[in-house]
């Protein structure tokens, strides 16, 4: 088999397990452990897309005429390495957490959430104070969100913000304050819980949100992100 063609076969392999692992991942064909194994074994198939192509290219009689052939599996070679990379750089500039609220003293309670949550490797209840001072380092930005509005003008506005993010809105609760929806991560299909809660405070009213991973150590900041952007959602 000529140098170029085991390039181009390899880039295939690694191509194939980068696509089909969070797919298969949000379909339940298997874990989500196994979907991040076939991640990692698209890394490693891409860096040795990548040494086989350079050593043909290194050598002419072998590179003749190859190279389209050459150039796609490079290319290939380099976004199967680099998608894995920079997940894994994303997940180190985060603490390993999966838990964020807008107050961490008192976080808003799961209720309806509860029995979808059942069996799920994450507990429902807040971790506590450690995980309380990594989110107040890693993401201070993340407060409450007062307004003027009482209480029944300020839930109405939670949850048409909540219904604006696309989630599914499991529980709207308004003599409660409370308003629980689920959300859908695009790749790997992870279920992650939201808790949104409104209490009156000063003559208006906050809000406050908590959004939690079921599964996973680390979130990669996206419960952080999801917050953001409702908050954002809020104040336009």
């Amino acid at each position: 088999m000529k140098l170029s063609y085991l390039a181009i076969l390899v880039a295939a392999i690694a191509a194939f397990l980068l696509v089909v692992g969070g797919p298969g991942t949000r379909f339940g064909l298997w874990d989500f452990r196994f979907g991040f194994s076939l991640m990692r074994g698209a890394f490693i198939a891409g860096l040795v897309t990548i040494a086989v192509t350079l050593i043909t290219i290194a050598i002419p009689a072998t590179r003749r005429g190859q190279g389209l052939v050459l150039f796609a599996a490079l290319l290939i070679g380099i976004v199967t390495v680099y998608i894995p990379w920079s997940n894994v750089r994303e997940a180190r500039s985060v603490p390993p957490i999966n838990d964020i609220t807008t107050d961490t003293q008192d976080p808003p309670q799961f209720v309806a959430i509860l029995p979808l949550r059942e069996g799920a490797p994450n507990p429902p209840g807040y971790p506590g104070d450690k995980v309380a001072a990594q989110q107040h380092k890693a993401y201070p930005d993340i407060v409450p969100y007062r307004t003027k509005a009482d209480t029944e003008v300020a839930f109405k506005k939670a949850l048409a913000a909540a219904r604006k993010m696309g989630w599914k809105i499991i529980a709207s609760v308004p003599e409660a304050g409370r308003i629980e929806a689920v959300d859908t991560t695009f790749w790997y299909g992870f279920k992650d819980d939201i808790v949104i809660r409104v209490r009156p405070d000063n003559g208006g009213s906050v809000i406050d949100i908590r959004s939690k991973s079921r599964v996973g150590k680390s979130d990669i900041g996206k419960n952080a992100a999801r917050i953001r952007e409702y908050l954002r959602s809020l104040k336009q």
